[in-house]
């Protein structure tokens, strides 16, 4: 295949983005990419780490603050040539932001309900799974070990977590709410291990744990998973990779979640959260309820990434038009 050059260039995106599954399917689909300054990018892709409400130079004495935004803006006036053209932009985004947060000529997010063109549904749990029978390969999953398995997830989750030690393991960096809150629910009823630098000020970030999540999750019959939002069609890497480890997922997630995952196969504490979780010690005690999830997959029907690579093609069409 002849290989067609594009010209990318990136703002605000995680710092490993150029080894993600977009640029793969980018390569995939015949292109080879340049990594560029904006100013010569044929595509811009904006990811969700926008910093907004900053105070612009702070490190200049506060009486000559106003005059260099003042000619900042007189040399991004002068400039702006450079900054539109005919670039085309893609939003990217791998945390619950709306694609409208920045303008953008496309989108890619986990949001549902969009009747457009120009917007594409790629939950961030899609960027782990392994593609390789659609003949996608090249993607990693570092922090847990292993790529997502589209037949084990169509699998029952079998009886191994009732096996093991009736215990959650919650990884996280924070406690902020609800998590906290979910966190004591659950640890009232049976024990929960903290993992992650919440529990261990020594772990800088979640490329430096020190730990790979699927063999700690061996540990556990199940895993408190919670979202960190709710909103339709936000579902993360979170719950595939607890029911792959063996563990029961104990989530916190929007109802629309069924659009992917199976719900007879999670136990979803949001629906329970307005009479403070009274249905939970039943859920977790009861071995005949534990027992009914270990014959549910969790997916009900096959994903697929054609969808995203169709959606690409035309990306780069018109970036390179």
């Amino acid at each position: 295949m002849l290989m067609k050059n594009i010209n990318i260039a990136l703002k605000d995106t995680p710092h490993d983005y150029p080894s993600s599954l977009v640029p793969i399917l980018m390569d995939f689909l015949g292109y080879q990419i340049s990594w560029v300054k904006e100013a010569q990018a044929d595509l811009v892709i904006q990811g969700p780490f926008i910093k907004k409400d900053s105070k612009p130079f702070r490190w200049l004495p506060k009486p000559l603050r106003s005059s260099a935004q003042s000619l900042k803006d007189q040399l991004t006036t002068a400039n702006s040539s450079l900054n539109v053209g005919n670039k085309i932009r893609l939003f990217q985004t791998s945390e619950n932001i709306r694609p409208d947060i920045t303008a953008s000529d496309f989108a890619l997010s986990f949001d549902l309900g969009f009747q457009d063109e120009t917007h594409c549904r790629f939950p961030y749990w899609m960027e782990m799974v392994d593609w390789s029978k659609e003949g996608i390969s090249g993607n990693t999953n570092p922090r847990y070990g292993r790529l997502l398995n589209i037949e084990q997830m169509m699998r029952p989750l079998g009886n191994q977590f009732l096996k093991r030690e009736r215990q959650a393991l919650l990884i996280t960096s924070h406690l902020l709410e609800p998590r906290k809150t979910i966190y004591e629910a659950v640890n009232r009823i049976l024990p929960v291990k903290g993992l992650g630098a919440h529990f261990n000020r020594d772990i800088k970030n979640h490329h430096q744990s020190g730990f790979v999540k699927f063999d700690e999750l061996q540990q556990a019959a199940f895993n408190l998973c919670p979202e960190n939002g709710l909103f339709p069609g936000y579902y993360t890497e979170k719950i595939p990779e607890a029911f792959l480890a063996g563990c029961l997922p104990i989530t916190w997630t929007d109802h629309n979640v069924q659009i992917d995952f199976n719900p007879k196969a999670i136990i979803n504490l949001e629906p329970m959260h307005w009479n403070q979780f009274a249905e939970l010690p039943d859920l977790l005690l009861n071995e005949m309820r534990l027992a009914a999830f270990a014959d549910e997959p969790l997916m009900l029907k096959r994903p697929s990434i054609e969808p995203v690579i169709e959606f690409l093609r035309e990306v780069c069409r018109k970036a390179t038009s």
